[in-house]
């Protein structure tokens, strides 16, 4: 019950989210990302910084299980190749610990790391951190991050059904530009 209860509440801060503790806030294009490290689904330390030289896309999403972070994870999986062929790098971030972010790659077979924020500071840094009734979690954004450690864009108030392909449409065009 407690479970449920946790997961319409969720829901509910989808539909009318009230941001109590976002940082001031987020990262714009160009700044540098805020470097983080945190432990995957496997346990395994992943830092910004291990990225170095290549393209990151940083998803944050409010929680495990719920259905349109279910949804994402599996249009993510599904494009995970794509996103590859493109030379960019997957990170899911959420603030459930890796026990639940185990359960949940496991279950929708993510082949991309999940990083656990359980202490909120890294969707603080990236100005994604609310909460709604006491129940802190991550705004639905997205950030990728070029090969100097740079913003290039920004999808806030994403889509969990569309995201990944919009990312798919755009890295092409980040990356041209980025070589001019």
């Amino acid at each position: 019950m407690k479970r449920l209860t946790l997961m319409l509440l969720a829901l509910c801060a989808l539909a009318a989210p009230i941001a109590l503790f976002a940082a001031d806030s987020m990262p714009a294009v160009g700044q540098m990302a805020p470097a983080f490290k945190l432990q995957d689904q496997n346990g395994k330390w992943q830092s910004l910084g291990q990225y170095k030289g290549d393209w990151v896309v940083l998803y944050f999403y409010p929680k495990d299980f719920t259905p349109g972070c279910t949804t994402e994870v599996c249009k993510f999986r599904d494009d995970y190749l794509k996103i590859r062929k493109e030379g960019a790098h997957v990170l899911a971030v959420s603030l459930d610990d890796v026990k639940s972010h185990a359960a949940f790659a496991r279950k929708y077979h993510a082949p991309f790391p999940m990083l656990a924020d359980t202490s909120h500071t890294v969707a603080g840094e990236y100005g994604v951190l609310t909460s709604m009734m006491g129940i802190h979690y991550a705004k639905r954004t997205t950030f990728i991050i070029d090969p100097q450690g740079r913003i290039a864009k920004v999808y806030a108030g994403v889509d969990p059904g569309a995201n990944s392909a919009q990312i798919i449409a755009d890295l092409p065009k980040l990356k041209a530009a980025d070589k001019t």
